[in-house]
């Protein structure tokens, strides 16, 4: 990844490139792998090859994922890679006009939209994963009464927790540990709702 910050996305057009349902499952799958080819991203997605080229150029023309420099590379197939360590979408970036803000509400639904699915799927098969990861797979719902600061800070803390995980996870992978290692989908929300 060229940097390893996460990307604050504040521009319509970003937000809009980004926002197709297509586009948000290659950013997934590209974010997992680190590195890949259109033709790799295709077999995951069960896209064409040809489609899932055209919405890779749609998300490097807004600069979220960009050519990967590979050893050993043939010039055959392009390889990707995000070009950061992740996206932020705040809805202050998006609030001051109409069109701004339905974009940003119609991006987080489809966003939530594809955590539920993915989260679906993995309980249509949970079945099928060895105990340990049915013991260690959770879901969890917690009602607090926090002030707007505290939530802030609650979601600072859980993401230095989340990004420590993260970057451990990728160490241990790339220095060969892999016996048992399994991609993993963490969804947190923190939102204020009245009774």
């Amino acid at each position: 990844m060229a940097s390893n910050e996460s990307r604050r996305v504040s521009d319509l057009g970003t937000l809009k490139a980004f926002g197709h349902p297509l586009r948000m499952k290659l950013y997934r799958a590209l974010y997992i792998a680190r590195q890949a080819t259109a033709s790799q991203l295709a077999e995951q997605v069960d896209e064409a090859v040809s489609l899932v080229s055209y919405h890779l150029r749609k998300l490097a023309d807004h600069g979220l994922i960009e050519e990967a420099e590979r050893e050993g590379k043939d010039g055959r197939e392009r390889w990707w890679q995000p070009a950061s360590k992740g996206l932020r979408f705040h809805d202050e970036d998006f609030s001051d006009a109409p069109e701004k803000a339905a974009t940003h509400t119609a991006v987080s639904r489809l966003s939530f939209d594809q955590h539920i699915e993915l989260y679906r799927g993995y309980l249509d098969v949970n079945r099928s994963w060895p105990p340990q990861w049915r013991r260690s797979a959770f879901s969890s719902e917690y009602l607090a009464r926090l002030t707007a600061e505290e939530l802030a800070a609650l979601e600072r803390e859980l993401n230095e927790v989340v990004k420590r995980y993260e970057e451990q996870g990728r160490a241990r992978d790339e220095a060969g540990d892999t016996d048992n290692r399994e991609n993993v989908a963490l969804h947190l929300y923190g939102f204020p709702f009245r009774t």
